[in-house]
């Protein structure tokens, strides 16, 4: 049985579709990524998944619960790490798991026992009574992933697990997420905007743009779309002949210019600099700087949706400012 079975999901607010007919599945012990820009639905996705929004149409099962029929099973049968810090600043680390635990009905010796093994498995023991407010960054992470972890769920939803964390404490968040995965057997669905976080994680990824998917694969076949190497060139001038000159060429699967960017993917790209670098002087462009690397899945959302991660997420808050904008004029 799959842990997770979506069938075109759907989610609407007034004249905003903010997930449109999505469908997968997550097998039990899977590893799953939802990939995109803020705003792509990832966040709405997760909060239906564990039954926090209704469905506006479509159905979906959660560890063999329906999340409309069986929610309280639902429930019980999850974790939920959110994008926001749910915890209180106010108690310790060890009282904030206790309150969450009481919630949970677990009885007293239950949840000590479950508390402990908890804090032990974040490397919290020895900060259990120390009050949350005095915690960093990477340790509120680790005691809200504790938390989500403390009535042994079969289902872990991260949502944005690192998001506002310095790079060591990433990758040491990314390291209790692979050993629960691996080690625990738990099943884990994780969204993230961080292109190298999905790929150091995900098991398979669905890449979301706009509320719907437009890709879903392992990392690396998702890489393999793209059929070669990525050569990148900053450059000054040309742009006309450049668009010519390497749209022309065979050899060039894929060519895009973006401002003094020009990004060419071809097969054996090493065998090919010097020739890039040619033509771009034949037609007047000063070449700054050469880069040859494998494809990334930045690249891998370019080639699908024809925009960078960063652009669409420009793009989605300037469509959110205006619609707040004619949202408040029609209020007025």
């Amino acid at each position: 049985m799959d842990a997770i079975a979506v069938e075109n999901l759907t989610k609407t607010f007034e004249d905003v579709t903010a997930v449109d007919g999505i469908s997968f599945r997550v097998a039990q012990g899977e590893l799953f990524g939802l990939l995109g820009p803020n705003g792509a639905g990832k966040t709405t996705t997760i909060n239906m998944l564990s039954t926090l929004l209704r469905p506006t149409s479509g159905r979906a099962e959660v560890g063999g619960f329906d999340v409309l029929k069986r929610r309280d099973a639902v429930r019980k049968s999850i974790g939920v790490v959110f994008q926001e810090t749910a915890l209180d600043g106010k108690l310790t680390g060890r009282e904030n798991l206790e309150f969450h635990a009481m919630m949970y009905g677990l009885h007293k010796a239950e949840r000590k026992r479950r508390i402990d093994e908890v804090l032990t498995l974040v490397e919290l023991n020895d900060k259990a009574r120390t009050l949350v407010e005095k915690y960093s960054g990477g340790m509120k992470r680790r005691l809200e992933i504790a938390r989500g972890l403390i009535q042994n769920p079969k289902v872990l939803f991260l949502d944005e697990p690192t998001l506002g964390l310095d790079a060591q404490t990433r990758r040491h968040i990314w390291d209790y997420v692979r050993m629960l995965n691996r080690d625990r057997g738990v099943t884990i669905i994780l969204t993230t905007h961080y292109m190298e976080e999905a790929d150091f994680l995900c098991s398979r990824i669905a890449i979301m743009d706009h509320g719907r998917f437009v890709a879903l694969d392992t990392p690396a076949r998702l890489k393999d779309v793209l059929g070669g190497d990525v050569i990148s060139l900053e450059i000054k001038g040309g742009e006309a002949c450049l668009d010519e000159t390497f749209g022309a060429r065979p050899w060039v699967k894929k060519f895009a210019r973006r401002g003094s960017e020009v990004t060419l993917t071809l097969e054996k790209g090493e065998r090919r600099i010097a020739e890039i670098v040619t033509l771009a002087q034949q037609c007047g462009a000063s070449v700054d700087c050469v880069r040859l690397r494998e494809p990334s899945l930045e690249d891998v959302f370019l080639h699908f949706t024809g925009r960078t991660i960063r652009e669409q997420e420009a793009s989605m808050a300037d469509r959110f400012r205006t619609m707040m904008s004619a949202h408040g004029r029609r209020r007025s």
